[in-house]
């Protein structure tokens, strides 16, 4: 049987790509500097595999890196969640979160099963409203921890997943070689339509706002019905949409990202320890469609997952 892998050299590794460096790794597991590199060596020669390649005077992850990342997120949190789950000094008490319904329809069925597995003496109340909405009721207190669109313009928040932003309409019908393009999109503060106009108006698109809602169910629903082209995360991407690329006449999109707001004064372990879950698993969430391959344009064609965005890259604020 293959000797196991080693749960502290994965958290170093893991550490490494968080920080973006060995040193700011070092100092966040608290090793030096030549441990964690010697660490980094022996999980090297322990999967026969490299991790990392020079990129002038920076480090980057190499495929197996990338490939190895995902493994051991997802190790290090099955690792605390049993650790959790044979812990005498549970978490209690309650804890209210806010997410747009979107985000609740992709990734908080998974999350809540797992947070309760692992601390059955925490209850969660769940509200689902725009991020702009969501900002507002954390300034009056009314939420402890809330998923939102990352927005520096608007609000703070502490990102935690990065993702595609895609125009998309029915894969059975062509809505979207109308003359005048019908859209589906939020009200007017919202940031996602002021960008669908403002891209529409750039390419020379003739376009008209018809279904106007914060609901992403009734934008899906509008946009599946073959009655509106749209433009959504890949999280809200669902069987049955056709994702448009500038060969259809649509220009690409700046990425969107996701943030987590937390309320001060709000419980500092619940609120400690469901951001850490949330952050891990959407990490690990797999984009709809991902499994499968083909372009991104054309009848029917299918998701692909991206290349992981940089913290560097452009960052689109959104809803």
């Amino acid at each position: 049987m293959p000797a196991p892998l080693d749960i502290d050299q994965l958290q170093t590794f893991v550490a490494i790509v968080d920080t973006g460096s060995f040193t700011r790794a070092a100092d966040k597991v608290f090793k030096t500097q030549s441990a964690v590199s010697m660490q980094m060596r022996r999980l090297e020669e322990r999967i026969g595999k490299t991790l990392f390649v020079r990129d002038g005077r920076l480090n980057r992850l190499s495929e197996d890196g990338e490939r190895m990342l995902s493994y051991a997120r997802r190790i290090i949190r099955l690792n605390n969640e049993t650790i959790a789950a044979f812990d005498d000094q549970q978490l209690e008490g309650s804890i209210r979160i806010g997410t747009p319904d979107d985000y609740a329809d992709r990734y908080m069925p998974g999350i809540v099963a797992r947070f309760a597995k692992t601390n059955p003496n925490v209850e969660l109340y769940i509200e689902c409203e725009p991020s702009v909405e969501l900002a507002a009721r954390m300034g009056r207190g009314e939420l402890d921890v809330a998923l939102v669109t990352h927005n520096p313009r608007e609000r703070t928040s502490e990102v935690v997943r990065t993702e595609p932003l895609y125009w998309v309409t029915s894969t059975n019908h062509t809505v979207h070689e109308d003359d005048v393009v019908p859209l589906a999109v939020g009200r007017r503060s919202c940031n996602w339509r002021n960008l669908a106009c403002t891209a529409l108006d750039t390419a020379g698109r003739d376009y008209q706002i018809l279904f106007t809602s914060w609901s992403a169910t009734v934008v899906a629903s509008a946009v599946l019905s073959g009655l509106a082209v749209s433009l959504l995360p890949e999280c809200a991407v669902r069987p049955g949409m056709r994702i448009l690329s500038p060969a259809d006449g649509f220009p690409a999109l700046e990425p969107a990202q996701i943030g987590l707001m937390k309320r001060p004064g709000a419980p500092t372990a619940l609120v400690n320890a469901l951001c850490g879950h949330i952050a891990a698993s959407l990490d690990n969430i797999t984009p709809p469609g991902a499994e499968e391959s083909g372009k991104s344009s054309g009848p029917g064609a299918s998701l692909r997952r991206d290349q992981r965005i940089r913290p560097d890259d452009a960052i689109l604020p959104s809803w």
